[in-house]
């Protein structure tokens, strides 16, 4: 049987977990407008359901690596306080992970969106 209230801490502690990021990580504030207007550009442009899905996936693959992201510094942070070379590749290597997805969701909307910018221009 579902316990309702195990349920409700386990939202809450998450919906914790992101007033948490959004408040402190600037980066993940920056995704979020990005992804806000990416969503106003598809109701615009009237993109097609499909490429609203592709691009929805996209933007929560984006604002959660870079949750991934935060949490890999915040626990390296809590580990050492040394300026280790271990330490730096985590962060590096997460951040890395960051850009390669953002980098990807850049290429998935420059193709979602140019042709219909095209039609604009036609």
């Amino acid at each position: 049987m579902i316990d309702f209230n195990k349920l409700y801490y386990s939202f809450h502690y998450a919906l914790q977990g992101i007033k948490h990021a959004l408040k402190n990580d600037q980066n993940l504030r920056i995704h979020f407008v990005v992804a806000t207007l990416v969503i106003i550009a598809s109701l615009i442009f009237h993109v097609n359901p499909f490429e609203m899905g592709i691009l929805g996936i996209m933007i929560l693959l984006v604002i959660t690596a870079e949750m991934i992201n935060t949490t890999i510094e915040e626990m390296v942070n809590l580990i050492t306080t040394e300026h280790r070379k271990e330490a730096k590749t985590a962060k590096d290597v997460a951040a890395g992970m960051v850009l390669l997805i953002a980098i990807g969701s850049v290429i998935v909307g420059f193709l979602i969106f140019t042709p219909y910018i095209e039609k604009i221009f036609r």
